[in-house]
């Protein structure tokens, strides 16, 4: 089953970094966090990549070139300002199986791949989203005539679900998507669930995002004291 890594987008929220290398390249501990994504799915026997590049494709391929890993990787350009959903279609071509595995560049998480897939097979889906719980940023404060009865740090469990990525995806997602400029996450997924097709995988560990410099130094902590994310090859 092929892995789809898209790699494509200008990454401007963190343009400390995306000023000469596209975000999935930036490094954890030495590391492309591109290459903590594909380690995970690796560990789960997953080791055949496509990887959507887009914004300084370049960077990427020249990284790969003499690097070698038990994997197989192949990068196609599928252009600067491609949208989510058109670089997955532009793949099609590359996709044989009837399933494929999907995910963005800049998502680590500890999910269970193979409970993933087995979910959307039971489901009879067209695609399943990870479903998670965002990463809490600020204090909750209750309030009662103006006086603050309770403050405490906010909690993950007070935020609702969000889309993490980690898709399950079968043949039938390309019918969804039009063209170039198409967004996965609008027409295509809004359809699919008017069509009860878009499924959510619950996970309620370890998964963040790296949009900015902040997030960046977070998950270089996490690396460093919990070793979550331990690279496998």
């Amino acid at each position: 089953m092929k892995v789809v890594i898209l790699a494509g987008g200008k990454g401007t929220r963190i343009s400390e970094y995306t000023k000469s290398i596209p975000k999935p390249m930036i490094r954890i501990k030495k590391i492309p966090l591109i290459i903590y994504i594909m380690s995970h799915y690796a560990r789960f026997g997953f080791k055949d990549f496509i990887i959507a590049a887009g914004y300084k494709h370049e960077v990427i391929k020249e990284y790969f070139k003499n690097k070698f890993f038990d994997w197989k990787i192949k990068i196609i350009n599928t252009g600067n300002n491609t949208m989510t959903g058109g670089r997955v279609k532009r793949l099609k071509k590359y996709i044989k199986d009837e399933l494929f595995l999907l995910t963005y560049g800049d998502g680590l998480s500890n999910v269970d791949i193979k409970r993933l897939i087995k979910f959307h097979i039971k489901r009879k889906a067209i695609v399943t989203l990870t479903a998670v719980r965002p990463p809490a940023r600020f204090g909750v404060i209750d309030i009662k005539k103006d006086k603050v009865i309770t403050f405490r740090e906010k909690s993950s469990l007070d935020s609702g679900w969000i889309n993490g990525g980690f898709f399950v995806m079968s043949q039938q997602v390309f019918k969804y998507i039009r063209n170039d400029q198409t967004f996965l996450e609008r027409n295509p997924f809004i359809k699919l669930s008017a069509d009860g097709k878009l499924f959510a995988y619950k996970h309620k560990d370890f998964w963040h995002c790296m949009d900015t410099v902040r997030d960046k130094e977070i998950i270089e902590s996490i690396v460093k004291k919990k070793q979550i994310l331990n690279l496998r090859f």
